[in-house]
């Protein structure tokens, strides 16, 4: 039996079971959390993080992992078990605050918001240099991005595809009606070249760009060090700030009671000296250090459950490109 067929007859791509479920869970989880009280909510997605924090599955190890790198402390160690377990509760309120967000007030969003250094934006934006904004997967991104949307502010990001396809258009669609303009950055449809090329043009007409920023383990990352160990991390905040004369300026977010914190830093400045490269990677690396000071005060807010550190990788096949 084939495929039903697609554009221009082309069958379509069977989606494996797996992927059907997961699009099939955040359909439902945008249909129904948004309508469910939010004590009711956060006290269901904290009883989840706590039933898969108990399951101890790779990515609560990895978790684990991680934040034993950032407090200095073997993985095992109970403050780190309890670290990950405050982590994944960090993590399951982000989604639940995520599916419930198209339903929240402005004023919720604004009032909640604890916010220092917001005029690193702000100012930049009024004097027509845009501005680079680099974050790592920490508090609720989407949360800030639409509170920057609606204190006037509208900005372009970026969006890893992901499985099915049906999702990712999902959360597209989900990230443009809280005012977004969301770019692919995988190569379909053009690619990270294009989305680098928009980036750009929206920093040379005055917008603010916000990327994530902290790990890309790819060839095309730029090797820093990051709490004692070497990872790699995205170049194109770096490289957007050296080809327009936009600001790089680094941000950490983190949760605050019933509202959130973020802090904006100061603007990094390109190295007067030194190639293309060599410019990035001198930024990049001022980006760790912010990165490493926000991530070391608030840790339980760090969302990083897959491997980021050079030697946490499995060695390639001799041979392998």
């Amino acid at each position: 039996m084939t495929s039903p067929a697609g554009p221009a007859g082309r069958p379509r791509p069977r989606v494996p079971i797996g992927d059907r479920l997961v699009a099939s869970a955040y359909t439902l989880g945008w249909a129904l959390v948004r309508y469910v009280p939010e004590r009711v909510a956060a006290w269901f997605f904290r009883v989840l993080a706590d039933v898969l924090w108990r399951r101890r599955g790779r990515s609560v190890l990895r978790l684990e992992s991680n934040l034993a790198r950032v407090v200095g402390a073997d993985p095992a160690a109970p403050a780190v078990r309890a670290l990950s377990r405050a982590g994944m509760r960090s993590y399951f309120r982000y989604w639940m605050e995520s599916f419930r967000l198209p339903s929240m007030s402005r004023e919720r969003i604004v009032s909640g918001m604890n916010i220092t250094g917001a005029e690193n934006i702000f100012d930049n934006v009024k004097k027509g240099r845009g501005a680079v904004i680099a974050l790592p997967h920490m508090g609720n991104w989407d949360l800030a991005g639409a509170w920057l949307v609606h204190v006037g502010y509208p900005f372009t990001t970026v969006a890893e595809r992901l499985r099915p396809e049906s999702l990712y258009e999902r959360f597209v669609a989900y990230r443009e009606s809280l005012g977004m303009e969301v770019l692919p950055l995988t190569r379909r449809e053009g690619g990270s070249a294009m989305a680098f090329g928009t980036l750009a043009k929206r920093l040379r007409q005055g917008r603010p760009v916000c990327l994530p920023a902290e790990r890309d383990l790819t060839a095309s990352g730029i090797e820093v060090d990051f709490f004692g160990a070497r990872t790699r991390m995205v170049a194109g905040p770096a490289l957007l700030a050296i080809q327009t004369g936009a600001p790089l300026l680094p941000a950490v977010l983190w949760f605050e009671g019933r509202g959130w914190g973020v802090r904006v830093y100061d603007e990094i400045p390109v190295p007067a000296e030194g190639t293309r490269q060599e410019k990035a990677a001198a930024m990049t690396q001022s980006v760790a250090a912010v990165f490493e000071k926000g991530i070391a005060e608030h840790p339980e807010d760090w969302h990083m459950l897959q491997r980021l550190w050079l030697d946490d990788l499995e060695p390639r096949p001799e041979g392998a490109r």
